[in-house]
Protein backbone atom coordinates (compact mmCIF):
# COMPACT_ATOMS: atom_id res chain seq x y z
CA UNK A 1 0.00 0.00 0.00
CA UNK A 2 1.15 3.42 -0.92
CA UNK A 3 -1.60 5.17 -1.86
CA UNK A 4 -2.43 8.44 0.75
CA UNK A 5 -5.88 6.66 2.56
CA UNK A 6 -6.71 9.53 3.56
CA UNK A 7 -9.67 10.36 0.82
CA UNK A 8 -11.58 7.55 2.36
CA UNK A 9 -11.63 8.85 5.64
CA UNK A 10 -12.88 12.79 4.64
CA UNK A 11 -16.37 13.20 6.15
CA UNK A 12 -19.34 13.33 3.52
CA UNK A 13 -22.59 15.40 3.97
CA UNK A 14 -25.83 14.86 2.24
CA UNK A 15 -28.90 16.91 3.66
CA UNK A 16 -29.16 15.48 6.93
CA UNK A 17 -27.01 12.82 6.59
CA UNK A 18 -23.13 13.20 7.57
CA UNK A 19 -20.59 10.46 7.49
CA UNK A 20 -17.90 10.24 9.43
CA UNK A 21 -16.36 8.68 6.40
CA UNK A 22 -16.65 7.19 2.84
CA UNK A 23 -16.74 3.61 3.67
CA UNK A 24 -20.03 2.21 3.39
CA UNK A 25 -20.93 -1.65 4.02
CA UNK A 26 -22.37 -3.71 1.47
CA UNK A 27 -25.65 -5.02 1.68
CA UNK A 28 -25.35 -8.85 1.76
CA UNK A 29 -28.10 -11.46 2.83
CA UNK A 30 -27.23 -13.28 5.75
CA UNK A 31 -29.80 -15.58 6.40
CA UNK A 32 -29.64 -15.45 10.40
CA UNK A 33 -32.89 -14.10 11.20
CA UNK A 34 -35.41 -16.33 11.90
CA UNK A 35 -39.37 -15.91 11.19
CA UNK A 36 -38.07 -12.23 9.70
CA UNK A 37 -36.69 -10.86 12.82
CA UNK A 38 -33.64 -9.77 13.55
CA UNK A 39 -32.36 -10.86 17.11
CA UNK A 40 -29.30 -9.97 19.16
CA UNK A 41 -27.01 -11.62 17.06
CA UNK A 42 -27.59 -9.39 14.44
CA UNK A 43 -27.79 -6.52 16.43
CA UNK A 44 -24.26 -7.08 17.74
CA UNK A 45 -23.49 -8.31 13.82
CA UNK A 46 -24.05 -4.56 12.83
CA UNK A 47 -22.74 -2.89 15.66
CA UNK A 48 -19.22 -4.37 15.62
CA UNK A 49 -18.70 -3.05 12.05
CA UNK A 50 -20.16 0.48 13.19
CA UNK A 51 -18.07 0.14 16.62
CA UNK A 52 -14.70 -0.25 13.93
CA UNK A 53 -15.46 2.50 11.99
CA UNK A 54 -17.73 1.85 8.72
CA UNK A 55 -19.33 5.09 7.81
CA UNK A 56 -22.44 3.85 6.66
CA UNK A 57 -24.22 0.45 6.92
CA UNK A 58 -26.57 -0.64 4.38
CA UNK A 59 -28.67 -3.76 5.46
CA UNK A 60 -28.68 -7.22 3.95
CA UNK A 61 -31.75 -6.86 2.04
CA UNK A 62 -35.11 -6.65 4.04
CA UNK A 63 -38.28 -7.81 2.59
CA UNK A 64 -41.01 -4.87 2.25
CA UNK A 65 -45.07 -6.07 3.31
CA UNK A 66 -46.02 -7.82 0.31
CA UNK A 67 -46.75 -11.82 -0.20
CA UNK A 68 -44.29 -12.40 -2.79
CA UNK A 69 -41.29 -10.22 -1.34
CA UNK A 70 -39.23 -13.11 -0.03
CA UNK A 71 -37.80 -15.55 -1.55
CA UNK A 72 -35.33 -17.14 0.67
CA UNK A 73 -34.93 -18.61 4.15
CA UNK A 74 -34.41 -16.64 7.69
CA UNK A 75 -34.22 -12.93 5.43
CA UNK A 76 -35.34 -10.30 7.78
CA UNK A 77 -38.40 -8.80 6.99
CA UNK A 78 -39.07 -4.91 7.31
CA UNK A 79 -42.59 -4.86 8.40
CA UNK A 80 -44.48 -5.96 11.14
CA UNK A 81 -44.18 -4.98 14.97
CA UNK A 82 -41.69 -7.92 15.82
CA UNK A 83 -39.48 -7.06 12.52
CA UNK A 84 -39.41 -3.23 13.16
CA UNK A 85 -38.76 -3.27 16.74
CA UNK A 86 -36.05 -5.52 15.91
CA UNK A 87 -34.64 -3.40 13.44
CA UNK A 88 -34.70 -0.20 16.29
CA UNK A 89 -32.62 -2.22 18.33
CA UNK A 90 -29.50 -2.56 15.99
CA UNK A 91 -30.46 1.07 15.06
CA UNK A 92 -30.02 2.33 18.48
CA UNK A 93 -26.92 0.11 18.39
CA UNK A 94 -25.05 1.49 15.37
CA UNK A 95 -25.69 5.07 16.58
CA UNK A 96 -24.47 4.12 20.17
CA UNK A 97 -21.15 3.50 18.61
CA UNK A 98 -21.53 6.40 16.24
CA UNK A 99 -22.61 4.73 13.28
CA UNK A 100 -25.20 5.37 10.65
CA UNK A 101 -27.12 3.42 8.82
CA UNK A 102 -30.16 2.26 6.22
CA UNK A 103 -32.28 -0.71 5.54
CA UNK A 104 -32.32 -2.09 1.74
CA UNK A 105 -35.36 -2.53 0.94
CA UNK A 106 -36.10 -5.60 -1.50
CA UNK A 107 -38.85 -7.44 -3.48
CA UNK A 108 -37.17 -10.86 -4.84
CA UNK A 109 -39.71 -10.80 -7.78
CA UNK A 110 -40.05 -13.57 -10.44
CA UNK A 111 -36.90 -15.42 -8.27
CA UNK A 112 -39.21 -16.58 -5.49
CA UNK A 113 -40.18 -20.62 -5.66
CA UNK A 114 -43.10 -22.22 -4.56
CA UNK A 115 -42.76 -23.25 -1.35
CA UNK A 116 -40.86 -20.63 0.06
CA UNK A 117 -41.59 -18.98 3.65
CA UNK A 118 -43.85 -17.89 4.82
CA UNK A 119 -46.53 -18.90 2.46
CA UNK A 120 -45.12 -21.50 0.32
CA UNK A 121 -48.58 -21.46 -1.59
CA UNK A 122 -47.95 -18.00 -3.61
CA UNK A 123 -46.48 -17.87 -6.72
CA UNK A 124 -43.38 -15.17 -7.99
CA UNK A 125 -44.75 -12.14 -8.97
CA UNK A 126 -42.81 -10.37 -11.67
CA UNK A 127 -43.42 -8.61 -15.47
CA UNK A 128 -44.59 -11.73 -17.22
CA UNK A 129 -46.15 -14.83 -16.36
CA UNK A 130 -44.72 -18.00 -15.95
CA UNK A 131 -46.67 -21.49 -16.69
CA UNK A 132 -44.91 -25.00 -16.31
CA UNK A 133 -46.77 -28.36 -16.60
CA UNK A 134 -50.19 -26.48 -15.55
CA UNK A 135 -48.39 -24.60 -12.58
CA UNK A 136 -48.36 -20.84 -12.28
CA UNK A 137 -44.80 -20.49 -11.45
CA UNK A 138 -44.48 -16.24 -11.42
CA UNK A 139 -48.15 -14.09 -11.46
CA UNK A 140 -47.41 -11.40 -14.07
CA UNK A 141 -48.19 -8.66 -12.21
CA UNK A 142 -51.71 -6.40 -12.97
CA UNK A 143 -51.49 -2.10 -12.56
CA UNK A 144 -53.27 -3.27 -9.00
CA UNK A 145 -50.26 -5.85 -7.74
CA UNK A 146 -47.69 -2.85 -9.49
CA UNK A 147 -49.69 -0.30 -7.00
CA UNK A 148 -50.13 -2.17 -3.94
CA UNK A 149 -46.14 -2.95 -4.29
CA UNK A 150 -44.99 0.44 -5.02
CA UNK A 151 -47.05 1.45 -1.61
CA UNK A 152 -45.24 -1.26 0.16
CA UNK A 153 -42.09 0.43 -0.70
CA UNK A 154 -43.01 3.44 0.79
CA UNK A 155 -44.70 2.28 3.80
CA UNK A 156 -41.33 0.68 4.51
CA UNK A 157 -39.40 3.54 4.00
CA UNK A 158 -41.52 5.61 5.98
CA UNK A 159 -40.96 3.06 8.90
CA UNK A 160 -37.70 3.01 8.44
CA UNK A 161 -37.60 7.07 8.84
CA UNK A 162 -39.87 6.59 11.75
CA UNK A 163 -37.25 4.22 14.01
CA UNK A 164 -34.06 6.34 13.37
CA UNK A 165 -32.51 4.95 10.51
CA UNK A 166 -30.74 7.51 8.25
CA UNK A 167 -31.72 6.98 4.84
CA UNK A 168 -33.15 3.81 2.74
CA UNK A 169 -31.79 1.99 -0.28
CA UNK A 170 -34.13 0.64 -2.82
CA UNK A 171 -32.68 -2.90 -4.16
CA UNK A 172 -32.89 -1.98 -8.11
CA UNK A 173 -30.18 -4.70 -8.74
CA UNK A 174 -29.19 -7.94 -9.92
CA UNK A 175 -32.56 -9.37 -11.06
CA UNK A 176 -35.02 -8.90 -8.51
CA UNK A 177 -38.25 -6.96 -8.83
CA UNK A 178 -37.85 -3.80 -9.84
CA UNK A 179 -34.76 -4.59 -12.66
CA UNK A 180 -37.12 -7.41 -13.95
CA UNK A 181 -38.88 -4.49 -14.92
CA UNK A 182 -36.04 -2.96 -15.95
CA UNK A 183 -34.41 -5.43 -18.09
CA UNK A 184 -35.75 -6.40 -21.87
CA UNK A 185 -35.14 -10.51 -21.49
CA UNK A 186 -37.44 -10.35 -18.40
CA UNK A 187 -39.80 -7.85 -19.26
CA UNK A 188 -41.97 -8.38 -22.72
CA UNK A 189 -45.22 -6.22 -21.24
CA UNK A 190 -47.13 -4.84 -24.28
CA UNK A 191 -48.25 -1.77 -21.53
CA UNK A 192 -47.14 1.52 -20.41
CA UNK A 193 -44.76 -0.85 -18.02
CA UNK A 194 -43.33 -2.25 -21.41
CA UNK A 195 -40.86 -1.70 -24.02
CA UNK A 196 -39.12 1.84 -24.29
CA UNK A 197 -36.70 2.08 -21.93
CA UNK A 198 -39.07 5.28 -20.66
CA UNK A 199 -41.70 2.23 -19.51
CA UNK A 200 -39.14 0.03 -18.56
CA UNK A 201 -37.94 1.99 -16.03
CA UNK A 202 -41.92 3.49 -14.96
CA UNK A 203 -41.99 1.07 -11.95
CA UNK A 204 -38.63 2.46 -10.51
CA UNK A 205 -39.82 6.15 -11.25
CA UNK A 206 -43.28 5.83 -9.25
CA UNK A 207 -41.53 3.83 -6.42
CA UNK A 208 -38.55 6.73 -5.40
CA UNK A 209 -41.67 9.35 -6.24
CA UNK A 210 -43.95 7.48 -3.66
CA UNK A 211 -41.12 6.98 -1.38
CA UNK A 212 -39.68 10.47 -1.69
CA UNK A 213 -43.76 11.61 -0.94
CA UNK A 214 -43.88 9.16 1.89
CA UNK A 215 -40.53 10.22 3.58
CA UNK A 216 -40.62 13.95 2.64
CA UNK A 217 -38.02 16.14 0.93
CA UNK A 218 -34.48 15.87 2.95
CA UNK A 219 -34.63 12.32 3.51
CA UNK A 220 -31.70 10.31 1.58
CA UNK A 221 -32.99 7.65 -0.74
CA UNK A 222 -30.43 5.16 -2.43
CA UNK A 223 -30.82 3.74 -5.01
CA UNK A 224 -28.45 0.43 -6.06
CA UNK A 225 -28.57 -0.53 -9.85
CA UNK A 226 -26.03 -3.43 -11.60
CA UNK A 227 -25.67 -4.12 -15.11
CA UNK A 228 -25.19 -7.60 -15.02
CA UNK A 229 -28.05 -10.15 -13.19
CA UNK A 230 -28.10 -13.38 -11.78
CA UNK A 231 -30.01 -14.73 -14.45
CA UNK A 232 -27.15 -13.57 -16.79
CA UNK A 233 -23.85 -12.54 -15.97
CA UNK A 234 -22.83 -10.58 -18.84
CA UNK A 235 -26.40 -8.61 -19.61
CA UNK A 236 -25.88 -4.31 -20.10
CA UNK A 237 -29.04 -2.92 -19.50
CA UNK A 238 -27.30 0.32 -20.94
CA UNK A 239 -24.95 -0.94 -23.55
CA UNK A 240 -24.02 2.81 -24.30
CA UNK A 241 -23.54 6.22 -22.36
CA UNK A 242 -27.19 7.38 -24.00
CA UNK A 243 -28.65 4.80 -22.94
CA UNK A 244 -27.31 5.02 -19.29
CA UNK A 245 -28.47 8.14 -19.32
CA UNK A 246 -31.80 7.78 -20.63
CA UNK A 247 -32.08 4.74 -17.67
CA UNK A 248 -30.68 7.14 -15.03
CA UNK A 249 -32.26 10.60 -15.46
CA UNK A 250 -35.33 9.60 -14.98
CA UNK A 251 -34.35 8.31 -11.60
CA UNK A 252 -32.56 10.96 -10.05
CA UNK A 253 -35.58 13.57 -11.12
CA UNK A 254 -37.94 11.14 -9.30
CA UNK A 255 -35.59 11.36 -5.95
CA UNK A 256 -33.10 9.07 -5.68
CA UNK A 257 -30.15 11.29 -4.03
CA UNK A 258 -27.37 8.34 -4.20
CA UNK A 259 -26.40 5.82 -6.92
CA UNK A 260 -25.28 2.56 -5.76
CA UNK A 261 -23.35 0.85 -8.72
CA UNK A 262 -23.02 -2.18 -8.41
CA UNK A 263 -20.17 -4.22 -10.42
CA UNK A 264 -18.42 -7.49 -9.94
CA UNK A 265 -15.01 -5.85 -10.37
CA UNK A 266 -15.13 -1.83 -9.41
CA UNK A 267 -12.04 -1.52 -11.41
CA UNK A 268 -13.44 -2.32 -14.79
CA UNK A 269 -14.05 0.41 -17.20
CA UNK A 270 -17.70 0.19 -18.39
CA UNK A 271 -17.50 2.08 -21.33
CA UNK A 272 -15.06 1.94 -24.40
CA UNK A 273 -12.85 5.05 -24.94
CA UNK A 274 -12.63 5.96 -20.84
CA UNK A 275 -11.49 4.71 -17.91
CA UNK A 276 -14.53 5.56 -16.01
CA UNK A 277 -16.19 2.74 -13.92
CA UNK A 278 -19.77 2.20 -13.64
CA UNK A 279 -20.32 4.46 -10.68
CA UNK A 280 -17.89 7.54 -12.28
CA UNK A 281 -20.27 7.29 -15.60
CA UNK A 282 -23.58 7.64 -13.08
CA UNK A 283 -22.32 10.30 -11.11
CA UNK A 284 -21.11 12.21 -14.40
CA UNK A 285 -24.75 11.88 -16.31
CA UNK A 286 -26.75 12.75 -12.92
CA UNK A 287 -24.35 15.18 -11.25
CA UNK A 288 -25.37 12.88 -7.96
CA UNK A 289 -22.97 11.48 -4.94
CA UNK A 290 -22.30 7.76 -6.23
CA UNK A 291 -21.59 4.40 -4.50
CA UNK A 292 -19.05 2.47 -6.06
CA UNK A 293 -18.47 -1.89 -5.03
CA UNK A 294 -17.33 -4.64 -6.59
CA UNK A 295 -14.33 -6.84 -4.73
CA UNK A 296 -13.02 -3.97 -2.73
CA UNK A 297 -9.94 -5.56 -1.10
CA UNK A 298 -9.80 -8.62 -2.50
CA UNK A 299 -8.48 -10.45 -5.52
CA UNK A 300 -11.31 -12.50 -5.68
CA UNK A 301 -14.63 -11.66 -7.24
CA UNK A 302 -17.40 -12.65 -5.28
CA UNK A 303 -19.16 -14.78 -8.00
CA UNK A 304 -16.15 -17.47 -7.33
CA UNK A 305 -17.63 -18.16 -3.85
CA UNK A 306 -21.29 -18.95 -5.03
CA UNK A 307 -20.73 -22.65 -5.51
CA UNK A 308 -18.70 -24.88 -2.60
CA UNK A 309 -15.02 -23.89 -2.74
CA UNK A 310 -11.76 -24.32 -0.99
CA UNK A 311 -10.48 -20.87 -2.72
CA UNK A 312 -9.58 -17.91 -0.15
CA UNK A 313 -9.76 -14.42 -1.40
CA UNK A 314 -6.46 -13.17 -0.55
CA UNK A 315 -6.51 -9.33 0.51
CA UNK A 316 -5.47 -6.88 -2.16
CA UNK A 317 -3.87 -3.43 -1.88
CA UNK A 318 -6.53 -0.56 -2.67
CA UNK A 319 -4.36 1.95 -4.24
CA UNK A 320 -6.07 2.18 -7.76
CA UNK A 321 -9.21 2.59 -5.59
CA UNK A 322 -7.83 5.20 -3.00
CA UNK A 323 -6.66 7.20 -6.42
CA UNK A 324 -10.24 6.76 -7.84
CA UNK A 325 -11.93 8.27 -4.82
CA UNK A 326 -9.20 10.95 -4.65
CA UNK A 327 -9.44 11.95 -8.07
CA UNK A 328 -13.41 12.22 -7.55
CA UNK A 329 -14.51 9.55 -9.49
CA UNK A 330 -16.96 8.35 -6.97
CA UNK A 331 -17.79 9.80 -3.97
CA UNK A 332 -18.46 6.44 -1.87
CA UNK A 333 -16.82 3.12 -1.61
CA UNK A 334 -19.08 -0.04 -0.68
CA UNK A 335 -17.42 -2.98 1.25
CA UNK A 336 -18.57 -6.38 0.81
CA UNK A 337 -16.95 -9.47 1.65
CA UNK A 338 -14.16 -8.10 3.06
CA UNK A 339 -15.99 -6.47 6.02
CA UNK A 340 -18.23 -10.00 6.92
CA UNK A 341 -14.80 -11.89 7.50
CA UNK A 342 -13.44 -9.37 8.70
CA UNK A 343 -15.35 -6.61 10.97
CA UNK A 344 -12.53 -4.38 11.99
CA UNK A 345 -11.50 -3.46 8.15
CA UNK A 346 -12.80 -0.47 8.19
CA UNK A 347 -10.26 0.42 11.64
CA UNK A 348 -7.29 -1.79 10.28
CA UNK A 349 -6.73 0.09 6.94
CA UNK A 350 -7.26 3.64 8.49
CA UNK A 351 -4.17 2.54 10.95
CA UNK A 352 -2.19 0.88 8.19
CA UNK A 353 -2.87 -2.72 9.49
CA UNK A 354 -3.13 -3.82 5.82
CA UNK A 355 -0.88 -7.42 6.94
CA UNK A 356 -3.79 -8.12 9.81
CA UNK A 357 -6.65 -7.58 7.79
CA UNK A 358 -8.22 -11.50 7.70
CA UNK A 359 -8.64 -13.28 3.90
CA UNK A 360 -12.30 -14.35 2.51
CA UNK A 361 -13.40 -17.45 2.46
CA UNK A 362 -17.08 -19.82 2.31
CA UNK A 363 -16.50 -19.93 6.02
CA UNK A 364 -17.33 -16.55 7.04
CA UNK A 365 -20.38 -17.32 5.72
CA UNK A 366 -21.63 -19.65 8.30
CA UNK A 367 -21.39 -17.06 11.22
CA UNK A 368 -22.50 -14.09 12.16
CA UNK A 369 -18.58 -12.86 12.95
Amino acid sequence: MSADTRPLFESFELGPLTLNNRIVMAPMTRNFSPRGVPNEQVVEYYRRRAESGVGLIITEGTTIDHQAANGYPNVPAFHGDEALAGWKKVVEAVHAVGGKIAPQLWHVGNVRRLGTEPNGEVPGYGPMDKIKDGNKLVHGMTKQDIDDVVQAFAKAAKDAKAIGMDAIELHGAHGYLIDQFFWEASNQRDDEYGGSMENRGRFAVEIVRAVRAAVGPDYPIIFRFSQWKQQDYTARLAPTPELLEQFLKPLSEAGVDIFHCSQRRFWEPEFEGSELNLAGWARKITGKPTITVGSVGLDGEFLEFMVKTDKVAQTQNIDGLLERLGKGEFDLVAVGRALIVDPQWAEKVREGRFADILPFSREALKTLA
